[in-house]
């Protein structure tokens, strides 16, 4: 059952949705989306169990493209340009994959159409270990999760997900039981055979310094986007938009053009 997502709407003109990814959620975006606004009617979408948006028990690519469908399909957006990074860009490519109708051009931001061997369970593990009951200030909680996560960066972005209920107590904005229930979905990516090939033009757009999109990956890149081109940018990683925004910010604005 599709899920009505939360978002942000930003400008005038033809729309654009942006999609982000795994612990993300669509203010990550808001710089970018405001350059973007200038010349597009941006729409920042919240993914099913993360943000603002609805939970849900499952957490697969399909259901996550038919929640994004549904939005465009509810505000008469298609076909749109669609701009996904890493989980956000797996749901896109499912939605390129199966409503190709809704998708006028696709952007993926760091990721390939493949199953990956990493694990965020460890993200998981320490961020549902949070006794809330005991936390009366924010400083509190980035030192309980802190040991299991190596990069400053992340610990940042992670501790963006802390927010107060109703009752003014602390709490994570994320559904961490279904991404734990459904971690090796989001990990891996289904099966598409090749006459659901999207037709389509897209870019996939790497940070240099990552390995989402490998040579090894190039062939299921070539095989279900037969028309994509692949390119990267220099001193950027796995969070190219965060570590390299203006050159990314500038690679969009030439895409959707």
């Amino acid at each position: 059952m599709s899920l009505a997502l939360a978002y942000s709407e930003l400008g005038e003109g033809p729309p654009v949705l942006i999609l982000h990814g795994l612990f993300g959620w669509k203010r990550n975006w808001a710089s970018i989306a405001k350059g973007l606004s200038l010349t597009h009617r941006v729409f920042l979408l919240d993914m099913r169990n993360h943000g603002e948006s609805p939970h849900a028990d499952e957490m697969t690519y399909p259901a996550m493209a038919g929640d994004i469908a549904e939005f465009i399909e509810s505000k008469s957006l298609g076909p749109c340009p669609v701009i996904g990074h890493s989980m956000g860009g797996k749901a896109a490519m499912m939605l390129a994959l199966s409503r190709p109708e809704l998708v006028e051009r696709l952007l993926v931001l760091d990721i390939s159409p493949v199953a990956y061997d990493h694990d965020y369970s460890d993200y998981v593990t320490a961020m549902k270990s949070i006794d809330f009951a005991q936390i009366s200030r924010r400083g509190d909680v980035e030192p309980k999760i802190a040991p299991v996560v190596d990069n400053p960066g992340i610990l940042s972005f992670l501790m963006q997900n802390l927010t107060t209920n109703a009752n003014g107590q602390y709490t994570w904005r994320v559904n961490l039981g279904a991404i734990e229930r459904d971690m090796g979905e989001i990990l891996d990516f289904p099966n598409v055979d090749n006459e659901q090939a999207y037709a389509g033009t897209v870019l996939f757009l790497g940070g240099r310094d990552s390995a989402y999109i490998g040579p090894s990956y190039l062939g299921e890149i070539e095989r279900l986007f037969p028309f994509a081109d692949v390119d990267f940018i220099d001193n950027a990683g796995h969070w190219v938009h965060a570590e390299q925004p203006m050159a990314t910010f500038e690679r969009f604005k030439f895409f959707l053009a």
